[in-house]
């Protein structure tokens, strides 16, 4: 049977150390909870992984027709916002090779920049905004049957005169449970390295930095204990799966929703075990130790800040002293404890800076594992709609915030280089700024570098080689090197 669509996944872990490449494939959920509604509609869906590609270069857009070849009539591709550039690149080549076929982006690194792809980038036929699994099935029955696009909610498209449309957003999923499991029968589950869950989706908290919870709304909606450790059992029983990753920031929306979950889970009898975030404001003793006995071995806070005034500014809903109760006892109870740090902030003065960079260190010497991530100004955030009308953007082609990092780039010591090969995908960045934002920094002067060399000083980055033997245990100014499906589960945007 001839599929409907073609549904590409471009999300990838894919990092380059020196001439070292660091690659890593994740269960590709979004794809597959679209690829399951899509069936059970009654159409034929094509899916196709990008991660499992045989190149040695995914960025070779050769490579990537080559791997599209005789796509179905309408074309769908996901990505994250660190993709998005090579994403759009790679939607041109696409119309080119096949000019028959409608192209549609989904995933969230199209959030609220759907206006200006459309407007800039002519290839691109249809955005699919938010979830999928209502908007999916009916965009497709009106691209199949020549429908009519206004009805259908929850898309930006362009319409016969040139006209860039957005519908109305579509209602949020509330039932998770109702939702079908994802189209595992897809893929070979037993090729991938890391198998992350969606336990809720969304986030009540309005943090100005985050990316994340505006991709829902700041909306919260949470699967019911039962219905999550139902899926764990099923993965385990069909591919062994012992180690999940719960991927969603808000794992821990409440002490009688992760208490039941223990609970459920130590009904099966199954030694399985997970890792999960959560936030100091919502733990307490009783809590963690069920969850450390129940499975969890690592517990992740974002603490982002230990200056309350930055703590105030950006909205995060608790102070300092909050996570200097919380951080060692949750040391004491877990095998491992990570602890985020956002730092950049074109408000943060030294002295707010340094209050975190002291905080960092007590934690480290705790025991916990510090993860300092450069402030990436991605266009959905509150933050970046307060500053960007009011400050210069700078590109800087030797650091990039850690969750724009996007496996063109060559990591040497603390530099960042960029091959000569891919100079296009950053032209296409550096020429549009307010759709790439995340790429770029305020104030690298007084602002950014500054701090980085503090960083440095106290050995949370690496130094540039020119100063230092050469090293693979970070990249550039990003985070230490860490394993990549714990990577992966804070760079779900």
């Amino acid at each position: 049977m001839a599929a409907d669509i073609t549904l590409v996944n471009l999300n990838m872990l894919f990092m380059r150390y020196g001439e070292e490449i660091e690659r890593e494939l994740h269960v590709p959920l979004g794809c597959l909870y679209l690829t399951r509604a899509l069936e059970d509609a009654g159409f034929e869906v094509d899916f196709r992984d990008y991660q499992t590609a045989p190149f040695d270069d995914p960025f070779d857009m050769e490579r990537f027709l080559e791997f599209l070849a005789d796509p179905a009539p309408v074309i769908g591709l996901s990505c994250m916002a660190n993709l998005l550039p090579f994403t759009i690149q790679a939607m041109r080549a696409l119309g080119e090779r096949f000019p028959d076929r409608r192209l549609v982006l989904g995933g969230v690194g199209s959030k609220a920049v759907e206006e200006k792809i459309l407007a800039r980038f002519p290839w691109v036929d249809v955005i699919a905004r938010g979830e999928g699994e209502r908007t999916g099935p009916e965009l497709l029955r009106a691209l199949a049957c020549g429908g009519d696009l206004a009805e259908v909610a929850g898309i930006s498209w362009r319409d016969a005169a040139g006209a860039v449309r957005h519908n109305p957003d579509r209602r949020r999923l509330k039932d998770l449970d109702a939702i079908p499991f994802p189209a595992f029968h897809k893929v070979d589950l037993s090729r991938y390295a890391g198998y992350g869950m969606m336990t809720s989706r969304g986030c009540p908290y309005p943090c100005t930095f985050c990316s994340v919870a505006p991709v829902w709304n700041l909306e919260s909606h949470s699967r019911s204990p039962a219905n999550i450790v139902a899926e764990m059992v099923h993965l385990h029983r069909e591919a062994g799966v012992d180690l999940f990753l719960f991927q969603d920031e808000f794992f821990v929306s409440g002490k009688r929703q992760v208490m039941e979950f223990c609970r459920e889970l130590g009904r099966t009898g199954l030694r399985l075990e997970w890792k999960a975030f959560g936030r100091v404001n919502l733990v307490d003793d009783e809590m963690m130790h069920a969850m450390a006995d129940g499975g969890c071995l690592e517990l992740r806070f974002g603490i982002e800040s230990g200056s309350d005034r930055v703590l105030e500014r950006i909205r995060k809903g608790f102070t300092s002293a909050q996570s200097l109760e919380v951080v060692p006892r949750a040391v004491e109870i877990f095998p491992r404890v990570d602890a985020f740090f956002v730092w950049g902030f074109p408000f943060e003065t030294l002295e707010d800076f340094n209050q975190s960079l002291l905080q960092m260190v007590s934690f480290r010497m705790m025991g916990a594992r510090i993860l300092p991530s450069l402030l990436s100004l991605l266009p959905q955030t509150e933050l970046y709609r307060e500053w960007a009308p009011k400050v210069d953007l700078e590109f800087c082609p030797h650091l990039f915030p850690e969750f724009v990092f996007t496996g063109h780039e060559v990591c040497r010591g603390g530099d960042v280089e960029i091959p000569d090969r891919y100079r296009e995908y950053f032209d296409l960045i550096l020429a549009n700024p307010d759709i790439f934002s995340g790429f770029f920094h305020i104030d690298l002067e007084g602002n950014v570098l500054p701090k980085l060399a503090l960083l440095r000083q106290f050995g949370f980055y690496p130094v540039p080689e020119a100063e230092a033997e050469p090293s693979t245990e970070s990249c550039g100014a990003h985070s230490p090197r860490i394993e990549p499906q714990e990577l992966a589960t804070r760079t779900g945007r």
